[in-house]
């Protein structure tokens, strides 16, 4: 968990974006199909810094231009999140919030590069299997023990395109380690641990 926290730190502060400032006007509420994170950058490899709620609606200020990451505020909280799993309501029909025109374009630029201060993006090591669909939900509630277990016995950690949802399929090279005496393996993805079924490879909880 150490490597991974300061991972996440020193990608904070290195890879900070300039975006272009909006109105306080150009903004949409978007609902979350899943749990989703909020990062502080607009992609997998940015440190999560909240969550919002299945069905929580979130205020999004715009989204990249070619790319499924938005800006978003929820409950005071502002980051980005992946749009794929936010729907709007356009015209009383509930509409992928990247089809929403109330949405605006983000046009942002990189900060110019510091010699000696670059650090290298973690790769991007393959593709979520998206979540079945409408597949039950299944809640559960793993003991604080195994959170206890995956938190001191860190693995290696793997980046995937996209955002890491309850639900969401792991690809076959991903790495999975059992839990002792449980029925759940684990896997730290895309910066934070999460538990994972062994024969459907399919996340089922996620430690925020």
């Amino acid at each position: 968990m150490q490597r991974a926290t300061t991972l996440a730190a020193t990608l904070l502060a290195a890879t900070s974006l300039t975006v272009l400032s909006l109105p306080a006007s150009a903004a949409a509420l978007a609902t979350a199909t899943t749990s989703l994170n909020i990062r502080t950058g607009p992609g997998p490899q940015f440190p999560v810094v909240g969550a919002i709620p299945q069905q929580g609606n979130a205020t999004v200020t715009g989204c990249i231009q070619g790319s499924l990451w938005c800006q978003v505020t929820y409950n005071g909280k502002q980051g980005w999140a992946y749009s794929q799993y936010m729907m709007g309501n356009v015209g009383g029909q509930m509409v992928a919030v990247t089809q929403n025109r109330d949405v605006p374009v983000i046009v942002y630029d990189a900060p110019p590069a510091t010699v000696g201060t670059a650090v290298a993006m973690p790769d991007i090591n393959g593709e979520f299997i998206a979540p079945e669909p409408n597949a039950a939900p299944m809640q559960i509630a793993p003991p604080p023990t195994v959170q206890t277990y995956v938190v001191q016995h860190p693995v290696n950690p793997v980046y995937l395109n996209g955002e890491v949802v309850e639900g969401a399929g792991l690809p076959q090279d991903v790495v999975l380690t059992p839990v002792p005496d449980q029925e759940y393996s684990y896997a730290y993805v895309n910066g934070v641990p999460v538990l994972v079924e062994p024969t459907t490879r399919r996340v089922r909880y996620i430690y925020r």
